[in-house]
């Protein structure tokens, strides 16, 4: 059957570089900034795929231009159906999607977005809905990696500065991300029917969004208006309804709402 291309994506970005004069809650006039920011490096890789996209600024003759990234980033996207990522609909994609539009690109093709940090805010109530608890929480194969040699900003300050041990760890940084957001969001996703498989084939078949296609009927769905029929996915455990209602015409009709 035909599945939607699932993208996962995460990005790194530098910061900007400004004049202040102080520390604490500074406010950064336009005419205070000395350098934008930009995207430093991209990892994605399609659900369920094992091949692990990935590019950085590291080889660049100017760190700041990031035009050859987008244009890799932009094949990624208009290929993709659905793109999930960890505060990815805030973040990266508008990230993504403003250096675009600075490099004259052309929008890509449309695409339904996923955010794990969302799904997670949606359902659950964790103590911190960051990539590096839940994923700590959550994931026994990818959990997010601390920086090690390079601690928390000096990773990006010695990657601007050219350092390849600092670009290595960058690299190893970006890509587990990606991994950890994939695992992740098939840990949540029994919890959230947001994507819709059966959306993508024309076959009659339903399948899960876990891509099972076992399910056993479970009871009833019941609306203000309605009452259908429940099925549970017996490998993932996420619920469906049938969409037809299974009151009669007289029961529909007499109904109060």
């Amino acid at each position: 059957m035909n599945k939607p291309k699932v993208l996962i994506v995460d990005i790194e970005t530098s910061p900007i570089i400004s004049y202040t004069w102080g520390l604490f809650d500074q406010t950064v006039g336009l005419n205070q900034v000395l350098q934008d920011w930009n995207i430093l490096s991209y990892a994605a890789k399609f659900l369920g795929e094992k091949k692990v996209y990935y590019n950085d600024q590291s080889k660049a003759k100017d760190v700041y231009n990031d035009k050859k990234l987008l244009e890799e980033l932009w094949k990624l996207l208009d290929e993709a159906d659905v793109v999930i990522g960890q505060n990815s609909v805030a973040f990266d994609i508008k990230r993504i999607k403003a250096r675009m539009l600075i490099h004259g690109m052309k929008p890509p093709s449309s695409f339904k977005q996923l955010d794990t940090m969302l799904i997670a805010k949606k359902h659950f109530n964790f103590t911190s809905n960051k990539l590096e608890y839940l994923s700590k929480t959550l994931c026994t194969k990818h959990k997010k990696l601390n920086h090690n040699k390079f601690a928390g900003f000096d990773l990006w300050k010695e990657c601007l500065k050219g350092n390849k041990s600092a670009w290595s760890q960058m690299k190893r940084y970006n890509i587990e991300d990606v991994l950890s957001t994939e695992e992740l969001y098939l840990k949540l996703q029994p919890y959230d029917n947001s994507l819709n498989y059966n959306l993508y084939t024309d076959d009659i078949t339903n399948v899960c969004s876990c891509g099972s296609t076992n399910f056993k009927k479970n009871g009833y769905k019941y609306t203000s208006v309605g009452r259908y029929q429940r099925y549970v996915c017996l490998d993932c455990g996420s619920e469906s309804k049938d969409r037809v209602n299974l009151f009669s015409k007289e029961k529909k009709a007499s109904l109060k709402v």
